[in-house]
């Protein structure tokens, strides 16, 4: 009895020196601080948050609904394997202003005005042909410039493609394009937020026959593609038509011996948005320089002096003085 009473006091002795081991282990650990679990701490970043500040334009309230925008939703452009958007076409394409190699460089009034309209393609807005008002779910291509336009105070912009255009002629700068070519030296003046014109692009009976209006956003740092915003029926981005209020690429109008009539389309030219790189030029100033130019063209249409006159009379008064002589 002696020796089993010896074997259970020494395997409790050995029990309690275990316990107290790891009693001491589990609060030396306690007390020393994690470095491995500092260094995840300090290698993780925060969470991203979005590059695109909250949209300030006045967007349309979704009846029935609390929310007045959906959620924004960067469409998988690039994967050639998108699902279908409304009604059955590509969803609409968007970009990240941060994606463009110009935007950095631009004036704050024109980043709001890129940003603005990126967070337009955005809302699923469909194509809808004479529409201005995104709350329809639609707008057409100078619909939704107008929409942007006014959003951003100027107020005076008219509501089609072809107003617009005899609007930025007569207060903004305009650089016409007659090259065929997107690589033409004519476009060494674009800039992120100059208009865009064509003609062509359907029948118009308009005194002038401008049919359809874009945004010019910049190139594309990732493809080093122009890209422009706007609506269209068809125009394509990244080799896939879009249907909507969209990002497109830029691509002048291809001539098609086989099929003239889709050829109509022609690339005019592009504009700045009148005060929006800095206060439109004063008329005053195109007056002078038409004043100025009428005056040398006066010049130079002036008959001869009197002068040539009276010394022809002179002359002639000479033979009369000869004859009668």
């Amino acid at each position: 009895m002696t020796r089993y009473t010896a074997w259970i006091a020494a395997l409790a002795g050995v029990a309690l020196i275990l316990s107290n081991s790891l009693d001491a282990a589990a609060a030396a650990k306690r007390k020393k601080p994690s470095t491995e679990a500092a260094d995840d701490d300090s290698a993780t970043p925060a969470p991203k948050k979005s590059t695109t500040p909250t949209l300030d334009l006045p967007l349309p309230a979704k009846k029935g609904t609390d929310a007045a925008t959906p959620p924004p939703a960067k469409t998988e452009e690039k994967t050639g394997t998108e699902a279908k958007g409304k009604d059955g076409h590509a969803p609409n394409a968007t970009v990240e202003p941060e994606e463009i190699a110009e935007f950095a460089a631009q004036p704050p009034r024109i980043q709001q005005l890129i940003r603005d309209a990126i967070d337009l393609t955005r809302l699923n807005l469909t194509y809808t042909f004479g529409s201005a008002d995104p709350d329809s779910g639609g707008m057409d291509c100078s619909g939704t410039i107008y929409y942007l336009l006014h959003a951003h105070s100027f107020t005076d912009a008219p509501r089609d493609s072809s107003g617009q255009y005899l609007w930025t002629r007569k207060g903004g700068a305009f650089f016409p394009v007659v090259s065929k070519s997107a690589d033409s030296v004519e476009f060494k003046e674009l800039l992120p937020g100059d208009l865009m014109f064509w003609t062509g692009t359907y029948d118009t009976a308009r005194e002038v026959p401008i049919s359809h209006v874009m945004m010019y956003l910049g190139r594309e740092k990732s493809t080093g593609q122009r890209i422009m915003f706007g609506a269209s029926d068809g125009r394509s981005y990244n080799g896939i038509q879009r249907w909507g209020v969209s990002v497109f690429d830029f691509k002048m109008p291809k001539a098609d011996a086989t099929s003239p009539e889709k050829t109509k389309a022609e690339f005019v030219g592009f504009a700045r948005i009148p005060g929006l790189r800095g206060p439109a030029p004063p008329p005053s100033v195109a007056d002078a320089g038409t004043t100025e130019t009428a005056k040398k063209e006066a010049v130079a249409s002036t008959p001869a002096p009197k002068a040539s006159k009276q010394g022809s009379t002179k002359t002639s008064r000479k033979k009369k003085k000869a004859n009668s002589d």
